[in-house]
């Protein structure tokens, strides 16, 4: 048997190497030989663990979806702590992934001061982001650790999953942003991000949820 090192191995960005037949102990090794500084994200699910790349205007995406969430819930006044690409992950079952983003909402205040996350204690993320395509192996991981709410972009669209009986579905709004047409809004502010700029885009979405929001009281 030919055994290799993962520094051995190169993902070019866009690209996602699968792994099989990994158990709790090999993917605990792994994760330490990755370590701590790194653009790879990681799905662990059915002994199957994926290492993805993303490419660079993914991470330019996640991270703009991610400030337009902390730009509404300031203005909207919501407790919140963001855990960004944190590894959340589960010993008792053999799941782990790394959300492009993530957020504490209702869970807030139990996650203030926090520095590592300890699943058998602490409550999954009430809100993940995803950028690109969810693989089963991610998905499977946001279902068996119980995130309630899955937001995920794919070409440019805005896709709404919320989490019932085990299984995600399709929502047309955001149960932590109820009545906000966020589906055609966030795509419309991403694409004006690649001509106004990110500072300008921000700007100008803060300026929309303040306009928006009298109307929604």
């Amino acid at each position: 048997m030919v055994m290799l090192e993962l520094r051995q191995i190169v993902v070019q960005p866009g690209q996602r190497l699968q792994l099989q037949g990994v158990n709790w102990d090999e993917f605990e090794a792994i994760l330490a030989e990755l370590g701590d500084k790194r653009t790879s994200r990681i799905a662990y699910s059915n002994e199957t663990l994926e290492i993805r790349m993303p490419l660079p205007e993914h991470e330019k995406a996640k991270v703009l979806v991610g400030d337009m969430v902390k730009i509404l819930l300031e203005e909207l006044d919501v407790d919140n702590e963001c855990f960004g690409s944190s590894t959340f992950k589960r010993l008792d079952m053999a799941t782990g992934i790394e959300p492009d983003d993530c957020f504490y909402i209702e869970n807030a205040t139990r996650m203030i001061g926090k520095n590592r996350v300890d699943l058998t204690v602490d409550p999954p993320p009430d809100l993940a982001i995803e950028v690109d395509v969810t693989s089963k192996t991610g998905l499977n991981a946001y279902q068996r650790l119980g995130v309630p709410e899955l937001w995920s972009i794919e070409e440019g669209k805005l896709h709404i999953s919320l989490l019932e009986n085990g299984q995600y579905r399709d929502a047309a709004f955001s149960p932590h942003f109820p009545d906000w047409p966020l589906i055609e809004t966030i795509p419309q502010f991403l694409n004006r991000a690649e001509t106004d700029g990110r500072s300008h885009m921000l700007k100008a979405f803060r300026r929309w949820v303040q306009q928006t929001l009298p109307s929604l009281k």
